[in-house]
This record gives structure tokens, C-alpha cells and sequence, in this order.
């Protein structure tokens, strides 16, 4: 079907129906990155009995999975075919629009729920720098052309909410059509107002996609966190049973004979209550209040407390497990690992995710890459081709020791393999001290020249050699 095909009215309706299918699934991969994610495998029973007593243990590995590739994304300029240099002019705009923080928490929800979005809109204060937004898929849903894979058609819905009641005010949406980005408010579910048109013509929504793990059939992706969730559930149930054990067998338990409730009091009289029975306060009598006669018969017993360790056990071998499914060196779950701390022992239990980090690379430089076409596109109002082949660059996810990566690219330098500019870079060096550095560099070279001109053109002048006198006669 196309576009044109559907009113916007028609296209927003749909939108928001398939959204709203949706929306459960991705709340509930939320609060897993969040920790808030309800307890599994505990039988209602068992909950109902302890109510209040005890708190769910949440182990929170999907928001380590999340988090540790995401700390090795890391946007650092883009750069047009056959350009030595990363453009300035999209790096200006990027950080115009402040794209450094709005990516980190794009890859967040990316990785979390499937995809996120980047929206290209005009700028009404400045016509040179559009702009750009990232968006959660809680709040935006699109469809995909199943014969390109493109977006047709993308719509982003939010609530005004009353800070007092938490209550909806008010309901918006934006509509991003092909050749037009359509303003409605709502009053309520399916009913749909216009308010605002842009009328921009370019012929593709102004929507991009940041997919995660995309596929042929699947181009807005699947969540990072899908394989690990069972496991992460177990885990938290484990945790939790720990504690419930601990609540009722870990304390050495106590059986008193020959005793009646009137025994259990303080010094004053008072009755003590269940819980200090529970304790362990030492109790003491000095007759049968029944006989009337001395203790005789009282007698306390004390059960050995309950050890732990087979769920310390049960949790590390789902810790290992969730390790070798997310591709987490050991360490980062709090495994001891084998081998010793050295550099090379560090590389080889990155090795996995590393190239992890590395595979996110291509799909989310797409988007990025289609976000600059756009942005471009809406800036200038044509398109430019050279985009079609835009890279985007960005910092080696791998974490080697700073003195080994040096020493890699000292020796390379050194043997000519290597220039000065590219060195500075595989070091690490942003754009911005890349270019301070050749200054450095340049105005250093300024001085020594202008030093050693200055010594020619000063020396004094030398004085004539004397004649060598005639060798002395026989």
C-alpha cells in the first residue's frame, strides 16, 4: 500500500493501534534496564505469607548487559568520502543540537527496547542548524516498507501530565509523513486534530532509525536483553529465597519445654514479644508455674542455623551462564576468573564483547548516517550525494593499556608506516585535540625556522684566513 494511499487521520490510527500492541512488551523490557521488574517463580502462597517481611533481591544483570556495550558507544565526527579530515560543519550541528548526551541514551533504548528514533525538524531561530532529537520507542512507533525496509510512515505520541495528579492534561502526536510533518492533539483514544502542517516536500518521513540486532524480516530489531531475561528471573528468585531462608533458618532456632506464655516477660513484668522469642534473648524461670514448683522439667533446645551456600552456588552458575550468553568477561558479574591480571588476560576476556560493540556499529552508523542526509537535505533543500557514502567514526570500543598502545604506535610511526595525524588518532585523541596539537606542532616548526634564519642572517662576519707561511728551507 502507499502512502498517499491512507489519510493522515488513517495513518495515525494505525500507528497508534500497532503502538499500543506493542507498548506492554516494551514496558516490560524497561523495567528490567530499571530493576523494577515483578518477582518470578515465587509461589502465591509463599508471597502471601510474607507479605511486607521481605523485599523482592533484584540482581540487576540486564542493566550491566546494557550498560557495559554501551559504555564502548561513542560517536566522535563523521567524515565525507575521500576526506582526510571529520566534518566540521556536522560535528558543529551535532553538538548544536546536543547529540553527545541524546546518543547515549538513544544506545540505551536501543539496546533495551529494539530500536530508538532521531527526528529532523526545521529550527525557527536559525535556519543553518536543524533540528535533531532522539526518541524512545515508548513514545514512537514506525512502519517499514517490507520491500526497502525504510520507514514509511512514523508517529510519536506524548501526555501533558498534571504534576499533582499524574493524570494526562492533554495528548499530542506528530505524523511524519514522506512529504509532510503533521501537529494533532487528542482527546482522547482514535480521535485525532490537526493543529500544525509542514509542508516540507522532501519525499522521505524525516525520521531515523537506531535498530538494534536488526534482520532481514525484523529491520526494527530485537531487544539486547531478550536471551538473559529467564535467567536474570532466576536469579532474582534465588537472591530472594536467600533472604527468606535467612528470615527463618538462618537465626539458630529455639524449642523451650516446661514453659507457659506467663514466662516469657522482661524485669518489669512486660511480655516480650515474637519477635525477641525469635531472636534468641536468653529465657530464664524459677518454678513451674503450673506445679508450683521449682524449674524442674524446663529444658531449651537450640536447632543449628541453616547455611547458605547452595544458593550462593545456584547463583554464581546463573552468573556464568548469563556470561556466556551476553558475552561479560567474568569479572563483571563478580566471577573469579583464572587467569592472572595482565594485559593480554584483559584482551582475551574482552575479546567477545568488544566485537559485540564493534557489531553495533554498522546498523546505528546507518541511522546516523541517514540523520545527516536529512539534515542536510532540510538545511540546503537538496540532496547531497556524497552523504550516500558517509562514515561515521567512531572510538575503538577495545580497552587496552594506554602505555601498550603507545608503544604499537610509537613503533609504527618510527618505521615510517605511520603518520603523525593517524598516530594521534589511534591514540584516542578527539578531533578538537588533533587539531590543537597540529598547531602546536606548526607554530614549533614556525619558531625553529624562524630561529635558524635569524642565526643566518646575524653571525657576524668571519674574519680572512691568514696565508699559510712558506715551509722553512733546509
Amino acid at each position: 500500500m502507499k502512502v498517499s494511499d491512507r489519510s493522515p487521520d488513517e495513518w495515525a490510527t494505525d500507528l497508534s493501534r500497532r503502538h499500543d500492541g506493542e507498548l506492554d512488551e516494551l514496558k516490560a523490557l524497561n523495567a528490567y534496564y530499571e530493576g523494577e521488574q515483578p518477582l518470578a517463580y515465587m509461589h502465591p502462597e509463599l508471597l502471601a505469607e510474607i507479605g511486607d517481611q521481605i523485599r523482592q533481591v533484584v540482581i540487576n544483570w540486564p542493566r550491566l548487559i546494557v550498560d557495559a556495550i554501551e559504555e564502548r558507544l561513542d560517536v566522535e565526527g563523521f567524515r565525507y568520502p575521500d576526506a582526510d579530515e571529520p566534518s566540521d560543519e556536522l560535528w558543529r550541528i551535532w553538538q548544536a543540537n546536543g547529540m553527545d548526551g541524546q546518543s547515549q541514551q538513544a544506545h540505551v533504548d536501543s539496546l533495551t527496547m529494539k530500536r530508538s528514533f532521531l527526528t529532523v525538524g526545521t529550527n525557527a531561530l536559525d535556519s543553518n542548524t536543524p533540528l535533531v532529537t532522539a526518541e524512545s520507542p515508548l513514545q514512537m512507533y514506525a512502519d517499514f516498507d517490507p520491500q526497502t525496509r525504510a520507514i514509511r510512515a512514523a508517529l510519536k505520541r506524548w501526555n501533558e501530565m498534571d504534576p499533582l495528579t499524574g493524570m494526562p492534561l492533554s495528548r499530542h502526536g506528530t505524523l511524519y509523513l514522506p512529504n509532510q510533518t503533521i501537529q494533532f492533539d487528542s482527546s482522547g483514544p482514535g480521535t485525532w486534530k490537526i493543529v500544525d502542517v509542514d509542508d516540507h516536500g522532501l519525499g522521505d518521513p524525516l525520521v531515523a532509525v537506531l535498530p538494534n540486532k536488526p534482520r532481514t524480516l525484523v529491520p526494527g530489531g530485537v531487544s539486547e536483553l531478550r536471551d538473559v531475561l529467564p535467567i536474570s528471573d532466576a536469579a532474582n528468585k534465588v537472591a530472594t529465597d536467600m533472604m527468606v531462608s535467612a528470615e527463618y533458618h538462618a537465626v539458630p532456632r529455639r524449642v523451650a519445654f516446661g514453659f507457659d506464655e506467663d514466662d516469657f516477660t522482661d524485669a518489669d513484668g512486660k511480655p516480650l514479644s515474637v519477635w525477641s522469642r525469635i531472636s534468641g534473648r536468653i529465657w530464664a524461670t524459677r518454678k513451674n508455674r503450673k506445679s508450683g514448683e521449682d524449674g524442674d522439667g524446663a529444658d531449651v533446645i537450640q536447632f543449628p542455623e541453616a547455611q547458605l551456600t547452595n544458593f550462593h552456588s545456584t547463583i554464581e552458575l546463573l552468573a556464568k551462564v548469563t556470561s556466556a550468553l551476553a558475552g561479560l568477561p567474568p569479572n563483571y558479574l563478580g566471577l573469579v576468573a583464572d587467569d592472572a591480571a595482565s594485559a593480554d588476560a584483559i584482551r582475551s576476556r574482552e575479546t567477545r564483547l568488544v566485537k559485540r560493540a564493534e557489531r553495533k556499529h554498522r546498523p546505528l552508523s546507518s541511522g546516523y548516517e541517514r540523520m545527516n542526509q536529512l539534515v542536510m537535505r532540510v538545511r540546503d533543500g537538496d540532496w547531497d550525494p556524497s552523504l550516500r557514502q558517509l562514515e561515521t567514526l567512531w572510538r575503538d570500543p577495545a580497552t587496552p593499556t594506554y602505555a601498550q598502545k603507545a608503544d604499537a604506535v610509537v613503533k609504527l610511526h618510527s618505521a615510517g608506516l605511520l603518520p603523525a595525524e593517524q598516530a594521534w588518532e589511534d591514540l584516542g585523541y578527539s578531533d578538537v585535540q588533533r587539531r590543537r596539537m597540529q598547531r602546536m606542532q606548526d607554530d614549533q616548526a614556525a619558531r625553529l625556522t624562524a630561529a635558524d634564519l635569524s642565526m643566518f642572517t646575524t653571525s657576524p662576519p668571519q674574519a680572512p684566513a691568514e696565508p699559510l707561511a712558506p715551509p722553512a728551507g733546509p
